[in-house]
């Protein structure tokens, strides 16, 4: 299978091409975690019998369950189309490694463990010896820079060569103390520009992945894979097996590229989509923190163009904008597009 990124950056939009659309949708549903059993943290936290509910539900519909660059190389195949998922977990928290890890073992399910070197066996984190227990277990080490800092707070003038050399000291020192070299990436809080994404990839990474909800495929872009986030408000089995069915919204073009906002802006979506297995009338749009209001501009026999914008000035570091639309299989396709204004700290 041939799969082609290609950013026009000068036109200011994303296009993707591949030529795997008659082989079937081989969607990936991941989710993101951080802790496990830890009450102090709800935001980020989920209760171990929560994380043990997913497990069992995953496991008892027969989904196919993959470490992250192992779901990577899936879509990137001419392999038959099959539910898969994908379990990941951020920052190393020893909650993980005392209540994650244990279920993991139990169920025998892989997982990818993104890890801050910088932090390694200090306070609430795994140590070097614990992250090499957990490798006995396929649990996959995915690179999440040195530090963990807010990148995108950094001087434009040394921005890039700042995170560029945290992803090569963390990949080296993954490297010397776990004798494993991380072949997927992750975005520390979820954030990036057009440039981060250009650095990972050319550090030789497989794909990256964000924070931003949704579903990814064959057609997606996989240095922007996004992740349902799992914590106490959204952990709830119901919620979780909502989730697990999404589809991935096959989207051709975005516009702008550029997701950095200036503060209480209002910014406008261009979105192209693929409008072959969905319902036109069953769209529906969501800004976190206020409404959303969407419209169709344009359409061909294959394609439907909308544009999406907040109802109201968006006063939060990051913002994702969602769409989702009903298929003519009765399925739900959801897709969203993260904004970040580094004003707001």
């Amino acid at each position: 299978m041939k799969y082609v990124l290609t950013l026009l950056f000068f036109l200011g939009y994303i296009t993707v091409t591949s030529d795997a659309g008659n082989k079937g949708d081989r969607g990936v549903v991941c989710f993101v975690y951080h802790r496990v059993g830890d009450t102090r943290y709800p935001s980020t936290n989920i209760s171990i019998s929560d994380f043990e509910a997913h497990l069992r539900y995953l496991i008892s519909e027969n989904f196919q369950l993959l470490t992250l660059s192992e779901a990577i190389a899936y879509v990137r195949s001419d392999r038959p189309q099959q539910k898969t998922a994908v379990i990941t977990i951020d920052d190393g928290y020893k909650s993980f490694f005392k209540n994650g890890l244990p279920l993991l073992k139990k169920y025998k399910i892989p997982a990818t463990l993104f890890i801050n070197t910088k932090t390694v066996g200090a306070g609430d984190f795994m140590d070097w010896q614990q992250l090499q227990e957990a490798l006995k277990y396929n649990i996959e080490i995915g690179n999440h820079t040195h530090s963990h800092r807010y990148f995108l707070n950094e001087p434009l003038a040394t921005r890039y060569q700042i995170f560029q050399k945290e992803i090569e000291d963390s990949q080296a020192t993954i490297k010397e103390k776990l004798n494993v070299a991380p072949l997927v990436f992750s975005y520390p809080y979820g954030e990036f520009d057009r440039k981060m994404i250009s650095i990972v990839r050319d550090a030789g990474f497989d794909g990256a992945a964000a924070q931003n909800s949704g579903v990814f495929n064959e057609h997606s872009d996989l240095f922007l894979i996004p992740r349902f986030p799992m914590a106490e408000n959204y952990s709830a089995k119901s919620k979780f097996v909502e989730k697990s069915e999404m589809r991935a919204l096959n989207v051709l073009h975005v516009s702008p590229e550029n997701n950095l906002i200036g503060k209480d802006s209002k910014p406008l979506l261009k979105l192209t989509i693929d409008k072959k297995d969905i319902l036109q009338d069953k769209f529906q749009c969501f800004v976190q923190g206020g409404s959303c209001e969407f419209k169709v501009t344009g359409q061909t026999e294959n394609e439907v163009v909308l544009t999406l914008r907040s109802g109201q000035p968006l006063h939060r570091r990051r913002t994702l904008y969602t769409l989702t639309v009903q298929g003519k299989n009765g399925a739900w396709y959801w897709y969203s597009y993260l904004w970040v204004n580094p004003a707001i700290r």
